[in-house]
């Protein structure tokens, strides 16, 4: 009888951890990316979201609509040199990145505004730089959002896309 009481105890306390861990993991945590490319250190800062069965692509990221490229606050991407994205001049800086996608192609978005809850306060406006980048379907489906930087290109991943653009 003792013997089944210490187990269904030590079974209650592992219950109770597990239970208490899984509240304090946030949903979507924050992430961090960093690389240099051509000399230019460049950091994202983002929350990570998860696809959790859920489409992504033009239903909880609607189309047509700017998308804070992450969870939580906006995205910011941040270069201590100026650089040229898809052939276009973006000064050395730390901008909110933004995406507004669409079945075809993506506008990336760098708002000078960096600090921002969302999308919510969005202005174009305050926009740095525009270019639109074609997205690719992924071999694999990425669960989580993540972002890479690679030698001459940064790609954001999740669920069946990724949105690559050129860095120089």
């Amino acid at each position: 009888m003792r013997l089944q009481k210490k187990i269904c105890l030590l079974f209650m306390a592992l219950l109770t951890i597990t239970f208490v861990n899984a509240q304090n993991k946030p949903a979507s945590p924050a992430a961090v990316a960093t690389g240099k490319i051509n000399g230019a250190t460049i950091t994202i800062n983002y929350s990570s979201p998860s696809v959790k069965g859920r489409v992504i692509w033009g239903e909880l990221v609607p189309y047509n609509k700017v998308w804070r490229a992450g969870a939580n606050d906006a995205t910011t991407f941040e270069t201590d040199k100026e650089l040229t994205i898809e052939g276009k001049k973006l000064p050395a800086g730390k901008y909110s990145f933004f995406v507004i996608p669409n079945e075809k192609e993506c506008v990336i978005v760098f708002n000078k505004v960096a600090k921002q809850w969302g999308a919510y306060k969005y202005s174009e406006a305050e926009d740095q730089l525009r270019v639109a980048v074609k997205q690719q379907i992924a071999n694999s489906s990425a669960e989580s959002l993540v972002y890479a930087i690679n030698k001459n290109v940064v790609v954001l991943s999740w669920e069946k896309w990724n949105i690559p653009f050129s860095v120089k």
